[in-house]
């Protein structure tokens, strides 16, 4: 069967795939369009599973809140360079995802994977999307982490993110909507470890000691002194990272905890997201790379 140029253009316009791709598929199914779409997904899943080795810590961060505001989910998808996390595909994709995310009781990335999806020019599961993605886009995608908080009765939730990067959300009692946005802002820009000085976990606390404690040794002071200095480090530092302790970033003259206890409220939780925090990048020199291909070549 001769294969021709508008049987490609249509492959194209359904698969986005590269036009040699698309004829040779068609070649090989004898021109059935609709074999060859399932063939170009096929060989982009084998893609996908060859590129999920490679380190993808650029990215994106959305959050989504439901119509009533009880409930608010937060995702991260990764890509392995910034450039791709702005492609209209990989936007619309973590946008879909987060809406999945939304509408699902779903409490783990393999749960939310398996949830269905759809968009106009496909249907399958959100891990099938994605593998469809990268088949592409050409980098390895990867849904790294998912978060939901639920606003019982007397409670609220909300979010805030910045640039897409950056984005927390919080859940408040006794509270309005616009308090809890603030909250939000706050705590994606200072980054607390905890609600309260007393949630700050014994083996953070240990770990400070130990090393303000080596540092008060070289100071030569009597141990009792010593003593007091360590204790007062570590006030210093439960404060820093606790967040009702920590100056409120839209005015530093009052603290969390006071701006709360001002309007009746108290925080319940946070979640915070960074994109690519705790990844390990992968370092490269892009003129050694260019070099190394054009020698290649």
């Amino acid at each position: 069967m001769t294969i021709t140029a508008k049987m490609v253009k249509e492959l194209r316009e359904r698969t986005d795939s590269g036009m040699m791709e698309c004829k040779k598929a068609l070649v090989e199914v004898n021109g059935d369009m609709d074999a060859a779409v399932e063939l170009l997904r096929t060989k982009g899943a084998a893609k996908a599973d060859k590129k999920a080795s490679r380190v993808a810590a650029e990215g994106l961060v959305r959050v989504a809140m439901s119509e009533d505001n009880k409930k608010v989910v937060m995702v991260e998808v990764n890509s392995e360079t910034d450039f791709v996390a702005k492609d209209a595909n990989f936007t619309n994709f973590i946008d879909n995802v987060a809406k999945i995310l939304l509408n699902s009781n779903v409490n783990t990335v393999e749960e939310l994977g398996a949830e269905a999806y759809s968009s106009v020019d496909f249907t399958g599961t959100v891990d099938e999307a994605r593998k469809e993605l990268i088949a592409k886009i050409g980098e390895n995608i990867q849904i790294r982490r998912i978060d939901s908080l639920t606003a019982n009765d007397g409670e609220v939730v909300n979010s805030y993110s910045h640039g897409g990067r950056i984005a927390a959300i919080v859940k408040l009692t006794g509270s309005d909507s616009e308090l809890c946005r603030d909250v939000a802002m706050h705590v994606t820009a200072t980054s607390p470890v905890v609600v309260n000085p007393e949630d700050v976990p014994a083996d953070i606390l240990e770990k400070e000691k130990e090393i303000f404690k080596a540092q008060a040794a070289e100071s030569g002071k009597p141990e009792n002194i010593i003593e007091k200095m360590i204790q007062g480090r570590i006030s210093k530092f439960v404060g820093e990272i606790s967040l009702v302790s920590q100056p409120f970033v839209k005015d530093p003259d009052t603290t969390v905890g006071k701006l709360l206890d001002k309007a009746n409220a108290k925080a319940v939780s946070f979640v915070r997201y960074g994109v690519g925090e705790g990844i390990e990048k992968e370092e490269s020199n892009f003129a050694e790379e260019v070099m190394s291909q054009v020698k290649g070549n």
